[in-house]
């Protein structure tokens, strides 16, 4: 499905941490400005899907470990002007970021446009730049997260009206 950058969008991302480092995932073959840079296990949330259901899909997909969401880290608005000239419009993502108890092996195999995951520490993480990171407010989230800070999943209500 194309995506659309006119207006906001919804995105789903989890803050994984194990013995002090936090998960994240490099992306590739993709045509554009982010080829190459790690970001957190992350996507777009379908039409129609619970935010839960498409968190844990998209860990999956991108780590092949499985997750179960117990927190909410924050929501996060991010705006990304730094590839606005590339893809000719202003990508804004509303993000919901989750936290919660992942698999210790991989249930399935990584997404095709994941070429591999790997644990950094929060200063690995703080020290990198545009150039490797592909989103800035991923380093705010491992703040966030180290600083405690965890909602109750039930902030958040899936409603499908018939």
């Amino acid at each position: 499905m194309p995506r659309v950058f006119t207006q906001t969008f919804g995105v789903v991302g989890a803050i994984l941490e194990r013995e002090g480092k936090f998960l994240l995932v490099r992306e590739s073959n993709r045509k554009g400005p982010d080829d190459g840079k790690w970001n957190q296990p992350a996507g777009w949330v379908d039409v129609g899907e619970n935010p839960l259901e498409a968190v844990r899909r998209e860990v999956e997909e991108e780590t092949g470990l499985a997750l179960i969401p117990t927190h909410i880290v924050g929501i996060y608005s991010l705006v990304r002007k730094d590839i606005e000239k590339e893809l000719g419009a202003t990508p804004h993502a509303i993000k919901i970021i989750f936290t919660g108890i992942v698999s210790d092996s991989e249930t399935s195999a990584l997404a095709d446009d994941i070429t591999e995951t790997r644990w950094f520490s929060p200063e690995e993480i703080y020290a990198m730049n545009g150039a490797v990171l592909r989103d800035a407010d991923i380093k705010q989230e491992v703040k966030d997260y180290l600083a405690g800070k965890k909602y109750p999943l039930e902030m958040l209500h899936h409603t499908v009206s018939r």
